[in-house]
């Protein structure tokens, strides 16, 4: 199952443009025709121990670091969201029932979460049923507009 992209298929990290820090990604779940808008970067920075060797490079005064800072590749090819009804559906092995569309691209984290917001509030995610969406930043919720 791969990500869709203007009508083309993204299956590598050279699929992106060269300054892509993440998208904008839209999973529809077939069956019920339930969406569900987020953000997903691709690449993460993890803290790794210092080897042997680097630690006994390392010179000068002060406290010495014990780690380093190293970028990876994120989950985004295997991802489909963040909503427990996705996650749930996932674990079962039913990513069959899931299509999955890239609608925009950040070129940083700030805009990452812009975009996000943006498509979120534009969509009315919380307001309609069709979406699967509980919240926005985790300060408006679906249950506020429910009454």
């Amino acid at each position: 199952m791969n990500w869709l992209y203007k009508n083309k298929e993204i299956n590598s990290i050279e699929d992106f443009p060269k300054d892509a820090f993440g998208f904008i990604y839209i999973t529809i779940h077939l069956p019920t025709g339930k969406k569900y808008l987020g953000k997903k970067s691709l690449f993460h920075n993890h803290k790794k121990k210092l080897t042997k060797k680097e630690l006994a490079e390392q010179t000068g005064p002060g406290r010495k670091p014990t780690h380093k800072r190293v970028l990876a590749e994120s989950d985004w090819k295997k991802y489909f969201g963040s909503e427990d009804f996705i996650k749930e559906k996932i674990k079962e092995g039913l990513e069959f029932e899931f299509s999955r569309e890239i609608i925009d691209i950040a070129y940083n984290k700030k805009h990452l979460t812009y975009l996000e917001c943006k498509y979120q509030f534009e969509k009315g995610v919380l307001e309609n049923d069709k979406w699967l969406n509980s919240n926005i930043l985790g300060k408006f919720f679906k249950a506020d507009f429910e009454n």
